[in-house]
């Protein structure tokens, strides 16, 4: 009677957990979807203000509204798949943004002054995209050494699992897994 007990205990955690994850995933669609339509609208309205202008300035106020525009759909597209890939991709789209928004910035200097802040905005945006892909890396190790540490504790459980007998032991193993997602 335990057995049976323990195993429509275990069957209701789940169905709650993955009814959990589904509406957690619908909810982060909808802020992505949101997201994007916001993106949009930003970069819509500051491109009208740009009309205003002309010249040089013009131009960089075009630049400047892409590269907002730019920005928030990675900062959403990150957001949404929460991976470091994502998070690096997103980090180095907004140094290209940035980047793209300097030079033409640059474009308004001449003679050795251009060149220098032309060397200046290419030194920033390849620091960038380092940056970028060295928070990848650790944030990959972080995640690497989480779960080891996880599986150890994993392993501890059952060890103190394995002095009980029968139901009881049926009961602390299947909490176990379910504690540690195994």
């Amino acid at each position: 009677m335990k057995k049976i007990f323990t195993i429509i205990l275990v069957a209701l955690l789940t169905l709650i957990f993955a009814t959990a994850l589904f509406a957690t995933d619908d909810v982060g669609k909808s802020h992505f979807r949101a997201a994007k339509e916001n993106a949009a609208a930003t970069y819509k309205s500051a491109r009208q203000r740009c009309d205003a202008l002309s010249g040089k300035r013009r131009d960089i106020c075009i630049v400047e509204a892409k590269a907002e525009e730019k920005r928030s759909n990675a900062n959403a597209e990150a957001n949404y798949e929460n991976t470091p890939k994502a998070r690096m991709k997103a980090q180095i789209a907004i140094a290209e943004a940035d980047y793209s928004v300097a030079k033409e910035k640059c474009n308004t200097k001449t003679g050795s002054e251009k060149h220098v802040c032309m060397k200046e905005a290419k030194v920033a945006y390849e620091k960038a995209k380092l940056d970028a892909k060295s928070s990848r890396k650790i944030s990959e190790i972080k995640s690497d050494t989480a779960q080891e540490k996880r599986d150890a504790d994993y392993k501890v459980e059952l060890e103190k699992c394995e002095s009980l007998a029968g139901p009881s032991k049926d009961a602390c193993t299947a909490a176990a897994k379910s504690k540690y997602g195994k």
